[in-house]
């Protein structure tokens, strides 16, 4: 801003009688123009620096749920570009309240968008998102970026199909036998009219009301690359080559001490080998905050008293609390490490599988010291490959997760999964590839 100067010039050719009387009146109004030239500077200077508060301040928003509108998504769409937690990560998608669960999703190199695609399509229809938040760990940014636009397609398949249904609802058509997908999991009853929801934890703060009885209730999508969370890639110093695999391990820590004041139970599962269909968190949110619950891998079983928890156990699924899930992580990243030093003369590869399965199995006492209870490993994830099978019946509700199985079986497992939900009429005018 510039300053603005008053220049007055002196009149010489003024007569002297009278000198003092003018003298002075002309010092009076001197003094009172600067006055004014000073109250005009002032004054600007404070617009200006208005006009940059405002310019720069991230406004509130207020999201105010309306009974006889429950479906309309626009007032909590997120802008593409805005960071998720204290700088860091992307989110596509802000739920409408705060949520007690967490799933994160970790996406390795190797996964393909078709793979990506139908996985974040299972999870938005399995009803678990009603009470999660979900969040993808991609191993980098550019990964993140070619899945970005997929994440905002589905996000927006989702909008229309809850919208959908709830048409259909309203009106009282009865639900079509051949979907799948149930919208009532999206309602939740509130306690009081006007009482203010608990807004989610990630993006800008939002204020959120409702005067309803019933609100719509969806969490938060999200991403963070592992850079982001393992700046220092903490186990390159350990290994030649660090795959998201092992790497996620020492991303959780970071995450989940985060949130950890945040988040009641956490679901840590593999895109590409693993598909959620419908809510397997139920059988922990009655456990304690420290429990842990792990699958085993698909084999035959032993008829004699080996112990179950001997069998290889699966990495594609963990979940339990909050504690337990964060302190086997840190378990976890020890026990990388511990395996990488004295694998390195052997020149042998470090296995996930093998890692769980010796903290679960001969090292199981380095969990408890951790404060880690563990429900032992007893059961698999069922195969996908019964959802193929000519004679088979079984349907994606059968389920609350699904192991893809072989490289091979993914596209005719992926093709199975289309057909379930493209054969609803309701449903395949939502998504594109039907």
């Amino acid at each position: 801003m510039g300053l603005l100067l008053v220049f007055f010039p002196q009149n010489h050719n003024a007569p002297n009688t009278n000198s003092t009387f003018k003298r002075t009146n002309s010092n009076n109004l001197i003094l009172s123009k600067t006055q004014s030239t000073i109250s005009i500077c002032a004054l600007l200077f404070f617009l200006t620096l208005l006009l940059f508060t405002l310019s720069t301040f991230e406004p509130t928003n207020t999201l105010h749920h309306n009974n006889n509108q429950p479906t309309k998504l626009a007032q909590s769409k997120t802008q593409n570009h805005n960071k998720a937690l204290q700088r860091m990560g992307t989110l596509y998608r802000r739920g409408t309240r705060a949520m007690t669960d967490l799933v994160i999703c970790h996406v390795a190199d190797e996964t393909t968008v078709h793979e990506f695609r139908y996985f974040l399509r299972l999870i938005h229809r399995s009803g678990l998102t009603a009470r999660t938040d979900v969040v993808f760990l991609f191993a980098s940014g550019s990964l993140s970026s070619s899945f970005a636009p997929v994440i905002r397609e589905e996000n927006e398949a989702f909008s229309s199909l809850v919208e959908l249904h709830s048409e259909l609802n309203s009106t009282r058509w009865s639900q079509l036998p051949e979907s799948t997908f149930d919208v009532t999991r999206f309602f939740v009853r509130v306690g009081k009219k006007g009482e203010e929801i608990a807004e989610p934890l990630w993006g800008k703060k939002t204020r959120i009301n409702t005067s309803d009885e019933v609100m719509l209730s969806y969490g938060s999508v999200l991403s963070f690359d592992a850079a982001e969370l393992d700046p220092e890639n903490s186990l390159a110093g350990f290994l030649d080559r660090v795959p998201l695999s092992l790497r996620r391990w020492a991303c959780y820590p970071m995450l989940l001490g985060r949130v950890r004041h945040n988040f009641k139970h956490v679901m840590l599962v593999d895109v590409k080998n693993a598909a959620v269909v419908n809510d397997p968190l139920g059988r922990v949110r009655n456990r304690k905050s420290e429990s842990v619950f792990l699958f085993v891998k698909h084999g035959k079983k032993n008829n004699d008293a080996t112990r179950t928890s001997q069998r290889p156990v699966n990495p594609a699924v963990v979940m339990g609390g909050a504690r337990g899930v964060r302190r086997l992580a840190n378990a976890v990243v020890v026990e990388i490490v511990r395996a990488a030093m004295q694998q390195r003369k052997r020149k042998n590869s470090v296995s996930e599988s093998a890692i769980l399965s010796q903290l679960t199995g001969g090292n199981e006492f380095m969990l408890k010291a951790k404060g880690v209870e563990l429900m032992e490993p007893s059961e698999s994830i069922p195969d996908a490959s019964q959802l193929s099978g000519r004679n088979s019946s079984a349907s994606l509700s059968d389920y609350a997760i699904i192991q893809r199985g072989t490289t091979s079986n993914h596209d005719l497992i992926s093709s199975v999964i289309k057909k379930q939900i493209c054969s609803s009429v309701v449903d395949s005018s939502v998504y594109r590839d039907c």
